[in-house]
């Protein structure tokens, strides 16, 4: 009988698809076991088999890459054997993959992005740029200009905290080259637009607009609008904006971002809702319906609308899409905002308060936010909670905790808290104890060089994404981009996680708060498994028997000693091949 591939306690992957027949009787306290070789049985011949030297199972307690054949049928892991076994699994239609000595693991899954603008800015029908000042931003519009004669301009990315002069922008210099056009340009962190004054005028926003709660439309001294809108009211204008695309126009934006994350190993994705009102959540579920129809969906898709007062929308679309390629993971919502811009939620003001007693706040109040999870939480349904301040999160776990005593653990998942930012040192524990998921951007760490020192003071910088500290307290993480915050770029996430510096510059030397780097392993275990949990889907997440074939190979040997020493070879990575259910949506 083949020896199934063992972990590094030797435990073997039991192929738990088998049929029935091949299994001896269950009992309680022993493993199924094996009744004969599984090559007697031509019904068993996999459809695929890809073997390498370097396959990373991901696994909990195994962090080594080992010689390995995966053998696939029907979409699904069949087992994982040394390659020298692999013959009882193949069969004269039987197609064998060797990838030699490049690194096999398990798809990667960006456990946090917002699809529709990442899709939409990385498409013809707009621009994506930082930027390196207030002129040089206004002067990268002009080639979508040409290509887009008529209608609006929309970009995204700019940030002016990374500009040479760290000044707010206003319309007047879109106005001096675009006077007759709307244009609108979101910034990189997705909680401000950018807008010309014909934009303003097309959207209805004038000097006397009350924006909606939460929200502002940015003022000069004489009380004229400066074109910038923030949080809740940039939110609610930008439907309006993207109104003008047609939907053939947005689903030829997502192939190509599909296409995107296939070309970076990425096999699954938590699209999760960018915006709290109702409506705004921008889940188009009809886009990928239609993606899913044409047989162009080469992505698992988790959806996570707005969590609502009403759930209908949400459990509408959680029966509705039920497919291993399309479901529904759970609620998504929102207590705090970004603390570049002050409006994450702390325990004490900033260090560079603007007034006193400048904390940020929460975009609802506490109890409308204890309302909404509980509710949630007794029908078992699973949220995530967009938390960055050290506030955000202490409350967040709060309501937490005590739906986790009144219901107990939600029936169809696990909670989860985003971006966490800085906690107060007892939530880091408590995160893991009440078993809530920590959903993190590795590569949000080094978007703002000196801003956390310089909002939250170096003590508080001190508790500031401590993944390591995190895991060793037995937190789930999760791994994601916050797309398109930063960009679906692998690389660039692995990178920042194990060395705490920027994909880029590399800076800073060392890493930032370098205690909290974690190993190469627990980053991919983080990337798949822990997005998995995450996404709440089981059946993917590790190269396991039972599990569906989601597989990435590489180029590179990512547990080997070249990427340990040398860890900017990881940003040179290129992908060999995307696996989706045993399928190559990606082939270099």
């Amino acid at each position: 009988m083949p020896r199934t591939f063992p972990n590094c306690q030797e435990k073997p992957y039991w192929n738990r698809s088998l049929p029935r027949s091949v299994f001896a009787e269950d009992t309680p306290d022993e493993t199924p076991r094996m009744l004969h070789p599984v090559k007697e049985d031509a019904a068993m011949h996999s459809d695929i088999i890809i073997t390498s030297e370097h396959v990373f199972a991901g696994v909990e307690g195994c962090d080594e890459a080992r010689a390995a054949a995966v053998c696939i049928k029907d979409g699904r892991i069949q087992a994982v054997v040394d390659p020298a076994e692999a013959d009882a699994y193949r069969g004269p239609d039987t197609r064998t993959v060797d990838y030699g000595s490049a690194f096999v693991c398990p798809g990667l899954h960006d456990a946090h992005l917002h699809a529709f603008h990442s899709a939409l800015y990385s498409s013809p029908l707009a621009e994506s740029f930082l930027g390196e000042s207030e002129a040089d931003c206004v002067a990268r519009l002009a080639p979508l200009a040409e290509r887009r004669p008529t209608g609006w301009l929309l970009a995204q990315g700019w940030r002016e905290y990374r500009w040479k002069t760290p000044v707010m922008p206003s319309k007047h210099s879109l106005d001096e080259v675009y006077p007759d056009r709307p244009v609108a340009l979101y910034s990189g962190d997705a909680h401000t637009l950018w807008l010309n004054s014909c934009a303003l005028a097309e959207l209805g926003v004038t000097r006397d607009s009350v924006p909606p709660v939460g929200g502002s439309y940015d003022k000069d001294e004489n009380g004229e609008l400066t074109g910038i809108v923030r949080e809740a009211a940039a939110m609610e204008l930008m439907p309006r904006i993207v109104a003008s695309f047609t939907l053939d126009e947005i689903a030829d934006a997502y192939r190509g971002f599909l296409r995107r994350l296939a070309s970076h190993g990425i096999t699954s994705v938590c699209d999760v809702s960018l915006m709290a009102q109702p409506g705004l959540d921008f889940v188009r579920d009809d886009v990928y319906a239609a993606l899913e129809e044409a047989g162009d969906l080469t992505a698992r898709v988790h959806l996570f609308p707005t969590l609502l007062d009403d759930m209908g929308r949400f459990e509408r679309m959680r029966e509705t899409y039920r497919g291993p390629l399309l479901n529904v993971g759970g609620f998504k919502q929102f207590f705090d905002g970004v603390s570049s811009q002050h409006t994450a939620y702390l325990q004490a003001p900033y260090t560079n308060a603007r007034f006193e007693g400048d904390r940020g706040q929460t975009t609802v109040p506490f109890a409308t936010m204890r309302d909404l999870i509980m509710k949630a939480a007794e029908k078992g349904y699973p949220v995530r909670i967009h938390t960055i301040g050290d506030e955000a999160i202490h409350e967040a776990l709060d309501i937490f905790e005590e739906a986790l005593e009144t219901y107990g653990a939600p029936r169809f998942g696990r909670n989860s808290l985003e971006h966490l930012e800085n906690f107060q040192p007892d939530d880091i524990e408590r995160l893991a104890r009440l078993g809530v998921i920590a959903s993190v951007q590795p590569p949000h760490i080094t978007l703002d060089p000196g801003g956390p020192e310089r909002d939250l003071g170096p003590m508080r910088c001190q508790y500031m994404w401590p993944f390591a500290t995190l895991l060793a307290d037995g937190a789930t993480l999760a791994l994601g981009t916050d797309s398109p915050v930063v960009d679906v770029d692998s690389r660039g996430v692995l990178y920042t996680a194990v060395t705490r510096q920027d994909a880029t510059t590399h800076a800073p030397q060392g890493g930032w708060l370098p205690s909290e780097k974690i190993g190469m392993a627990d980053a991919l275990r983080a990337y798949a498994a822990g997005s998995a949990a995450a996404a709440n889907d089981p059946d993917i997440g590790t190269l396991e028997a039972g599990k569906w074939a989601d597989i990435a190979v590489f180029d590179l040997d990512l547990l080997g000693e070249d990427a340990a020493r040398e860890p900017e070879r990881i940003l040179d990575m290129n992908t060999l091949a995307t696996y989706v259910a045993g399928r190559a949506v990606y082939e270099a």
